[in-house]
């Protein structure tokens, strides 16, 4: 085979035929290269990746969806978000909204109210009590009338209550304080503002009915039970804003409501109704002043002043420790003295009880616990207010005896 014959190889032609001088234009490059296809002898596959054409039409016929959201500032939302969202199609039935309604008026609390008028009629009941008279006079239409006014007037401030506290932004994070009927996003602010005041005209006019056959001091009480109930959280200084809600709740709640009671039954006021009245004040005092120990961390971050938030934790405790054993201090004073009704004492019966909340105050300052020692108030107070009742009651009987065996 003649040496000069050029081998096979493309590659080896393109070496032999090319130099400089006959390298051609750029136009002439580009129509080569877009006409000529330059092979090889032997490719290995795995040397030259492949993608399945079928995947690249798949890639080039996805659309991404985008969602366009506007930047542009919107109104703060004045409802807070609820703890429980309800699915859309949820609705609730007549049962389920008097339970929300009713669990936002706090009816455990209504006590501070009830007791006093309990005692202060059951007074004035025992005391017309006579050999002539074996049943005494009641007036039962009054009592129910003089019961009504006072738990509307109380339901209705603790809903102003809680619109005014939601304002300021008092106990939004605190799940133990309010009813939580605004804080949970269940009611409007609005709408609890508007039957707050509707109970409150409601309580208005029974107590305007009470006072027409209680009398004048009657109706000074209540109107100034409806001041405290609204300006009690209402308006920008607020009584219970400048540390003045223990001695409201103390006025409200033992000397004023006890001798209303009683006067309603009466028709005259008696020194006496109001020693029975003070145990009822204290132990109202110390559910509030205990209530503003729980709520402390919240208030100070509202600008609330109340006298736990202007004391330290142990002179609050004392507080709290002298205003439960002061309950008991009237009580001694009035059943110890020789010929006195000896059967009040019975109300000491419910030391104990008081003796457990004081140590749960003095052993803790969770919140958590401190709404316990709450609750354990509120026991103290009715089971002092049915003692008591029952000693009035059994005191007033004692000497008709004789009468009860000549029948």
């Amino acid at each position: 085979m003649p040496l000069s014959k050029a081998p096979r190889g493309g590659r080896m032609q393109s070496q032999d035929t090319t130099h400089h001088d006959d390298m051609p234009s750029p136009s002439k490059a580009k129509a080569i290269t877009s006409s000529q296809i330059v092979t090889a002898d032997s490719v290995e596959a795995e040397e030259v990746p492949t993608i399945p054409l079928g995947s690249l039409q798949t890639l080039s016929s996805l659309q991404p969806e985008i969602s366009i959201h506007s930047v542009a500032s919107t109104r703060s939302v004045s409802m807070p978000a609820p703890l429980v969202v309800q699915p859309s199609e949820y609705r609730r039935s007549l049962g389920e909204w008097l339970s929300v309604w009713w669990e936002g008026m706090r009816p455990a609390y209504l006590s501070l109210s009830i007791t006093p008028v309990v005692v202060g009629s059951v007074l004035a009941w025992t005391q017309s009590i006579a050999g002539k008279s074996l049943l005494g006079h009641f007036h039962v239409l009054r009592f129910l009338a003089t019961l009504i006014a006072v738990i509307l007037l109380q339901i209705g401030a603790h809903l102003v209550n809680d619109y005014y506290d939601y304002l300021k932004g008092i106990d939004t994070s605190n799940s133990l304080g309010p009813g939580g009927l605004i804080q949970q996003g269940l009611i409007k602010p609005s709408r609890v503002l508007s039957f707050g005041l509707v109970l409150l005209t409601l309580g208005a006019l029974a107590g305007v009915l009470v006072a027409i056959s209680g009398g004048l001091l009657v109706f000074v009480f209540g109107l100034v039970g409806l001041l405290a109930a609204y300006f009690y959280s209402a308006t920008s200084r607020p009584l219970s804003s400048i540390a003045l809600g223990e001695l409201v709740s103390f006025l409200i709640f033992g000397p004023c409501i006890t001798l209303g009671a009683y006067i309603v039954q009466t028709g005259h006021m008696d020194r006496l109704v109001l020693l029975y009245s003070i145990p009822l004040g204290l132990l109202a005092t110390a559910f509030i002043h205990l209530n503003n120990i729980r709520d402390i961390e919240s208030d100070l971050q509202a600008g609330k002043h109340t006298l736990a938030s202007l004391w330290g934790l142990r002179m609050n405790r004392a507080f709290y420790v002298l205003l439960l054993l002061g309950v008991y201090a009237p009580i001694v004073a009035l059943g110890v003295p020789h010929h006195a009704p000896h059967l009040l004492l019975l109300t000491l019966w419910t030391l104990p009880t008081a003796i457990v909340a004081i140590t749960g105050v003095l052993r803790t300052d969770a919140p958590a616990s401190l709404h316990l020692a709450m609750h354990q108030t509120l026991r103290v107070e009715v089971y002092f207010t049915l003692w008591l009742v029952v000693a009035l009651f059994i005191s007033a009987l004692l000497p008709l005896l004789p009468h009860f065996a000549f029948l």
